[in-house]
């Protein structure tokens, strides 16, 4: 499994909450983080999403790999905004960051994404009407957090390789096969959405 993603099994209220309502919370507290510079309720945001870990019961092992990332992000981010922005604009930023994707990958983990496909769907019919397809937009979705955790899982077996080969400190060793992986990956998915006949529509025109 990769740190971000994707479905973990489980009965809790957040694996059984609807998909779309999960998605706007997920949105709401985004968007809450960046309209706030107060570290408090920041902080209030982040306990808010550690909570909300507990409650949905993620195992251990789902649960480290996460906390690990973060930890590492936070360190990073710090240390550069710090030198750049000062302590206190450094804590909102990092704040706003854990709380952000904290969120985000809880709900990457308590949604299925054929799930919230088709919450987009519905939530989107009356749209046909002004020439928007839900079904595309449903996909984009989908697609978007599958690629979330694919790649992290690329990430992840980069740099296992690289380490493995003693040239884990170096960005080449990590940076170049990454993205020839990420460009496959790509070039992948484009072939199975052509078979699927995904474009046919605007050729067609």
């Amino acid at each position: 499994m990769t740190p971000l993603g994707l479905y973990e099994p489980g009965t809790s209220p957040l694996h059984r909450a609807p998909p779309g309502a999960s998605l706007l919370a997920v949105v709401a507290l985004a968007a809450g983080s960046v309209l706030t510079d107060d570290p408090r309720v920041l902080g209030g945001l982040c306990a808010l999403v550690a909570a909300g870990w507990v409650v949905a019961r993620i195992p251990w092992r789902r649960v480290w790999p996460v906390l690990r990332m973060l930890v590492a992000l936070a360190v990073l981010l710090g240390a550069v905004q710090w030198w750049l922005i000062g302590p206190e604009r450094t804590l909102v930023v990092v704040l706003r960051l854990v709380s952000a994707l904290g969120a985000a990958t809880l709900f990457t983990l308590t949604t299925r994404v054929d799930d919230l496909v088709g919450a987009v769907e519905r939530g989107l019919g009356p749209l046909r009407r002004f020439g928007v397809d839900p079904a595309q937009l449903g996909l984009l979705v989908g697609l978007t957090m599958q690629s979330i955790g694919t790649l992290s899982g690329i990430a992840g077996q980069v740099r296992a390789a690289a380490k493995a080969r003693g040239a884990d400190r170096s960005p080449t060793a990590f940076a170049v096969p990454f993205l020839v992986r990420t460009l496959r990956h790509a070039d992948a998915l484009g072939e199975a959405l052509a078979a699927r006949g995904w474009g046919d529509e605007d050729d067609d025109r």
